[in-house]
């Protein structure tokens, strides 16, 4: 049996905001939304153009069986990993929007890297070709 990567989950503190995040700042676009009565809550899966892959934004009101407590700044999920052609590019244009950085762009094992911070402080990578010169 194969296993293959469908999508994460991950739970937000205001999902209008993360939403806003995720589609007008990184361009995903939302594949399904719904509000879930037995949790109280509502999650949105979204997708990047060109990706099978999802993510699902989850809200969960306090109070819910599913609030997970205190929310402890992006730390129950290490990061999120996106693949960039041009990275110093997509970080700058990040920051410029006011995405908060991360860790600005380096060289790791023949890729470049960059992190920023979604609106719960979460890390996205930004992964792609090592720049040319």
């Amino acid at each position: 049996m194969r296993f293959q990567l469908a999508y994460v989950g991950i739970q937000v503190r205001d999902i209008e905001r993360s939403l806003a995040f995720y589609r007008d700042i990184l361009g995903m676009r939302i594949v399904r939304r719904a509000r879930v009565p037995e949790t109280k809550g509502e999650w949105v899966e979204l997708r990047s153009p060109g990706s099978r892959l999802l993510l699902e934004l989850n809200w969960y009101p306090e109070g819910s069986k599913f609030f997970a407590g205190p929310y402890r700044r992006g730390d129950a999920l290490d990061h999120i990993a996106f693949y960039c052609e041009d990275v110093e590019g997509a970080y700058r244009e990040l920051l410029a929007k006011g995405v908060r950085s991360a860790q600005a762009p380096f060289m790791e094992g023949g890729s470049l890297l960059a992190f920023v911070r979604d609106p719960d402080g979460l890390w996205i990578e930004l992964n792609g070709p090592a720049a040319s010169s």
